[in-house]
């Protein structure tokens, strides 16, 4: 399984690349979509399209997963990064891959890291998790492997659904209820 990890944004869009072998997550690829700064919106997205279209040729994944909408103080800083996020999310579509989106929250502690930690520390915990032995260029290429992190987690966990799990084995029927004992 290969799980392209994205975190978006308007002028840098970071992409990560992790796939799960040997029961091992590994680093296959990261880097980061630079949109020109100055160039209009539409232009910086067609970028951001093109570029990103590349990485899906050249790397070929089996499924995206992207940071969810965060809160930001500026309503318009929101709008333009949800833009950013339709474009990964519209070519995810077209090439008919299994999207899968997570919240800001959850990626950090998928990786260790706590909600409130700066990105620094999911830096570092995304250095550890993948050995890597090279720093990233930036920022959204560790958060972006963070993301791709984070589905990785998620399919190794049993999915319950109607007492079975994905693999269709009883789940629930090998639960056991917790043994409660009196105080002495």
């Amino acid at each position: 399984m290969l799980v392209l990890g994205i975190d978006p944004g308007s002028r840098y869009l970071g992409y990560g690349l992790v796939a799960w072998r040997s029961n091992k997550a590994v680093h296959v690829g990261s880097g980061v979509v630079r949109a020109d700064l100055k160039a209009p919106l539409h232009q910086r997205l067609s970028t951001i399209f093109s570029d990103l279209q590349e990485v899906v040729n050249v790397f070929k994944p089996d499924a995206v997963a992207v940071e969810g909408v965060f809160t930001h103080k500026n309503a318009r800083s929101a709008l333009i990064l949800g833009h950013a996020r339709g474009v990964a999310l519209l070519l995810a579509a077209q090439r008919g891959l299994d999207v899968h989106e997570y919240a800001p929250a959850r990626v950090k502690k998928a990786v260790g890291a706590g909600g409130n930690d700066s990105k620094d520390a999911v830096a570092r915990m995304v250095e550890r998790l993948l050995q890597l032995t090279e720093p990233l260029e930036r920022e959204d290429a560790y958060d972006a492997l963070a993301v791709a992190l984070c589905h990785v987690n998620q399919l190794r966990v049993p999915r319950v659904t109607g007492g079975k799990t994905s693999a269709g084995n009883t789940f629930l029927s090998r639960l056991k209820p917790a043994v409660v004992r009196a105080a002495p």
